[in-house]
């Protein structure tokens, strides 16, 4: 079969097409026919050295994908043809993942669903969906009605917990460091787009006074401490990014978290997204009620190095979508 392969850490030339043998699911394991994948900052951080010791090289990034199975054992409840995506458990790090014709991974992490929409916009969904969702859902348990703060609102989990959470019901505020992407905020259904220039707390309480009931972080470590100040007494700030690169706070205390705010983490996997909710979502983005944030859509996997640039590059928001056509 096909695949990019990363021999050795680098720039984008490191992403090598090549011929490999066709892999051999072990017992347990789900053998995919990719049809897209979407490409992510994670793979990028791959290509270039930098990931933990748990990535070892020659190695197939690619740590989510969509397409249908080819085989599977008869126990796993998979039968072939049957659309599937998966994702994170160490796919495309610590074995090989979906920059490929074919990928093998475990039963566990596979979700199987049905939909007429296109494979370019379906290869978008599963990292985004499941990171956003189980934000909300396991970090922060949003309900309707209440008001949420993403801050760090154009990366592409911000534009998808977006939708997620007006389609239940919430009112949503989210940031972006240009004035120029308001817009962008506005199109995917946020009520009230911030500018953040490091310091949001009195633009959230000139709108929302009491402060809000729950706060997605992507920013990071950075802007913590301001995020704090944004959300009232006994509501939540989940931390699940850190877009600003900075994952700690040195000589933290806990005191620094204001009386009754609750703070929580989510860096959860495929399971946290179960299938029943993936498809769901499917049906909403089919029926029009969650956009589905795609920023271009790439064709064969000649196209990953562009794909990894323009990630790089980030001036495009929403997720970019390598798609191999048969």
């Amino acid at each position: 079969m096909r695949a990019v392969v990363v021999t050795q850490p680098g720039g984008l030339n490191a992403l090598q097409v090549t011929t490999v043998p066709m892999p051999e699911p072990q017992p347990g394991w789900v053998r995919i026919k990719v049809k897209a994948f979407g490409v992510n900052e994670s793979e990028v951080t791959t290509r270039k050295g930098e990931s933990d010791p748990e990535v070892t090289y020659p190695r197939i990034p690619g740590i989510e994908g969509v397409g249908v199975v080819d085989q599977a054992d008869e126990d796993s409840g998979l039968r072939p043809g049957q659309q599937v995506a998966t994702m994170m458990g160490g796919m495309g790090r610590s074995f090989d993942g979906s920059y490929a014709q074919y990928v093998t991974v475990p039963a566990s992490q596979v979700i199987p669903f049905e939909t007429g929409l296109p494979w370019g916009v379906v290869g978008a969904l599963p990292e985004m969906f499941q990171t956003a969702y189980g934000s909300l859902a396991t970090g922060l348990a949003l309900q309707a009605g209440q008001t949420l703060l993403i801050r760090g609102g154009t990366s592409t989990v911000g534009l998808s917990a977006a939708t997620i959470a007006k389609d239940l019901g919430a009112t949503v505020l989210s940031t972006t460091r240009s004035p120029d992407r308001a817009g962008e905020l506005r199109a995917m259904g946020v009520d009230h787009p911030l500018v953040d220039n490091g310091t949001i707390a009195d633009q959230v309480r000139e709108l929302m006074p009491n402060g809000v009931d729950a706060v997605l972080e992507l920013v990071g470590c950075s802007v913590l401490a301001d995020t704090f100040r944004t959300v009232r007494r006994h509501g939540t700030v989940c931390f699940t990014g850190a877009l600003a690169g900075q994952w700690n706070i040195p000589d933290f205390t806990p005191f620094m978290i204001p009386s009754g705010v609750r703070l929580t983490s989510y860096a959860g996997g495929a399971t946290d997204l179960p299938a029943q909710v993936f498809q769901q979502h499917l049906q909403a983005v089919a029926a029009g009620r969650l956009k589905a944030p795609v920023a271009k859509v790439y064709h064969g996997l000649e196209q990953v190095r562009e794909a990894q640039a323009d990630v790089e590059a980030g001036t495009t928001p929403g997720k970019h979508v390598v798609l191999l056509d048969d």
